[in-house]
């Protein structure tokens, strides 16, 4: 932490202010490449050289879903000679091996040090990529949920009333599957809500948007959706899966690039590739091309953020 910045002390403070719901992020999936675990890893230092997945050369990964377009494996140099470690996103974000206890034991400290410094709510990045199984598609195992379900337990008897939030980019049927039985994460991200929405200011079509509402389950008892519009992910397109025709979709991505926005995408197992997230702020997303300030794009941005609040 940079002490120019504050310390954990200020964010506690922040933490015990009533005008103040604090989340933090856990980011559970991964970690920097320039982590002091990861450089541990590569200088062989225990016990973090037991911390990351190590794949063999050759290893068939074609089951893999991917969310980038990066190579999924990176290639380090470490005392025992070169290693190919897991990196989900990209090779500045090393994933971690849930598969060793000890991980999740550290994972375990760093969530209950966030609890003590005063988090109220705990956002579970990419936690659907979290468990691996080669051969397997290696998104939404059962282990993966037996994770977040400890987590749960864990805040459940130590810190009741504390919220888990996951952050699961993925179509909407996969999505609130992380509500599990109700024993699993308090909130999940409404991802489809952002897409839909754009998409029904932008084209003047409400009817994706509301045939979706209309099909909305409550979740199960103290469980509720955690509704946005924005995030520094972008706005993600994979929860559009089933919702828009591919014509609509293709359409709204042209649209978002003729404003200056850019898209990320993803590789297919047939190695094809698809828009993944629009990269634009949303408030650019529903402006008029070249008018950033004008009151049509101002009217939509408000009209956006109503709707949100009020589901």
């Amino acid at each position: 932490m940079d002490p120019a910045l504050g310390d954990w002390e200020d964010i506690r403070a922040l933490g015990g202010d009533d005008r103040f719901w604090l989340m933090v992020d856990l980011v559970i999936n991964h970690v920097s490449s320039q982590s002091d675990w990861f450089r541990n890893f590569a200088n062989g230092i225990a016990p973090e050289r037991h911390y990351f997945i190590e794949v063999q050369p050759g290893t068939d990964l074609n089951a893999v879903t991917r969310p980038r377009t990066s190579p999924l494996l990176r290639p380090v140099q470490t005392p025992s000679g070169e290693r190919l470690v897991w990196a989900t996103f990209s090779h500045d974000q090393i994933d971690v091996d849930f598969s060793n206890p000890d991980v999740l034991l550290e994972y375990l400290d760093i969530l209950l040090f966030y609890v003590h410094h005063g988090a109220c709510i705990i956002r579970l990045d990419a936690i659907a990529y979290l468990w691996k199984t080669v051969g397997t598609s290696c998104i939404h195992l059962d282990r993966t949920h037996l994770v977040l379900k400890i987590l749960r337990d864990v805040l459940d008897l130590l810190a009741p009333g504390i919220l888990l939030l996951t952050e699961t980019n993925v179509p909407h049927q996969e999505n609130i599957g992380y509500f599990g039985a109700g024993d699993e994460a308090h909130m999940v991200y409404q991802f489809s809500l952002p897409p839909l929405l754009l998409h029904a200011l932008e084209t003047g079509n409400s009817r994706y948007l509301m045939d979706w509402v209309a099909g909305l389950e409550p979740p199960s008892p103290g469980c509720t959706f955690f509704n946005f519009t924005a995030s520094y992910d972008g706005i993600g397109l994979r929860p559009l899966e089933g919702l828009l025709p591919d014509a609509e979709l293709d359409a709204l991505v042209g649209r978002m690039q003729q404003k200056g926005g850019q898209v990320s995408r993803r590789e297919n197992p047939d190695g094809s590739q698809t828009p993944y997230e629009l990269n634009i702020t949303y408030f650019e997303a529903l402006s008029e091309p070249g008018r950033k300030d004008s009151n049509l794009g101002i009217a939509r941005f408000l009209c956006s953020q109503t709707i949100m609040l009020s589901l």
